[in-house]
């Protein structure tokens, strides 16, 4: 079965920066669009940016200019470079999966934790 396993999440003071990383397996890795949603206590899951097959990238208003989404398909991994971190963005990162060939389906990781706090 598809699994997608997140790291990189932690504490991290305003201002600072984290990486966050995906690695995916049993998924044909460079056929499918992958993306990055956030989930902070009583608040919607967002979009937080997706980059597919062909490495066109998009993103929220809320992170744009200091996140950058790169996918590296030789390692079956996507990543969430998140820059000048602010405490808004404290939330649990989930990595996404949508097939773009098969059945099209969807997958989820479970998600890792990231807290901006001085």
């Amino acid at each position: 079965q598809v699994q997608l396993v997140e790291s990189g999440g932690g504490l991290v003071q305003p201002g600072g920066s984290l990486r966050l990383s995906c690695a995916a397996s049993k998924i044909i890795f460079s056929a499918a669009t992958m993306g990055w949603y956030r989930q902070a206590p009583g608040s919607q899951r967002e979009l937080i940016a997706t980059i597919t097959s062909g490495h066109s990238t998009n993103y929220a208003d809320s992170v744009k200019g200091r996140f950058t989404i790169s996918r590296d398909n030789a390692k079956n991994t996507v990543y969430l470079q998140m820059n000048s971190l602010k405490p808004e963005d404290t939330a649990v990162y989930y990595c996404n999966a949508k097939e773009h060939y098969g059945a099209f389906r969807t997958y989820w990781g479970q998600g890792t934790q990231v807290t901006v706090s001085s």
